[in-house]
């Protein structure tokens, strides 16, 4: 074996697949036994629009820290508001976090939010943002929408994002680390 199985006996790494194996059970088991919610996208400069009227609109970013690093993060300073960061997947492993509800619970809790407040969520095209979004309806948040087409949006003839949809490519507010 390799890695950091090298050292192990061959019982101790049957534990810790089964430990695996169980907890990728209970994440499947979790997402299974959620009640199927629709949810809207909404285009971004609606979104914009939405989060400048909406005092207390939120956007959350739920993709990856070295996402919000490397590609960069929505600008709301001229809105007086900041973009609120959960991850909904670990990384590296890209594992949907079980316990995101509850994080992203205590986080809206501390940004003053409640169950009624209008919550846009974002990652990189809307497909992770989307499953976030159905998590929080679930947890009894009454007003989650999916930003269409995300940050960066799908990829162009040349297999670049940012160019033909998204919050990049509409021209809205954004800054990188």
């Amino acid at each position: 074996m390799s890695g950091r199985w090298r050292s192990c006996s061959q019982a101790q790494a049957s534990e810790r697949v089964v430990a695996l194996y169980d907890d990728r059970r209970s994440v499947e088991d979790e997402v299974e036994s959620m009640q199927v919610v629709h949810i809207d996208d909404v285009p971004v400069e609606e979104v914009w629009s939405r989060l400048e009227k909406d005092p207390g609109s939120v956007l959350i970013d739920v993709r990856t820290r070295a996402e919000w690093a490397f590609v960069g993060l929505p600008d709301l300073e001229r809105l007086g508001k900041r973009v609120l960061t959960v991850e909904w997947q670990t990384s590296p492993e890209a594992r949907i976090d079980a316990a995101f509800p509850e994080r992203l619970t205590k986080v809206l809790d501390a940004a003053g939010a409640n169950k009624d407040s209008e919550l846009f969520f974002i990652c990189r095209s809307g497909g992770r943002s989307r499953m976030a979004a159905e998590a929080m309806a679930n947890a009894g948040y009454r007003r989650c929408w999916n930003v269409a087409d995300g940050f960066e949006g799908p990829l162009d003839p040349d297999r670049h994002r940012g160019q033909i949809a998204g919050w990049k490519a509409a021209g809205l507010a954004w800054v990188q680390s």
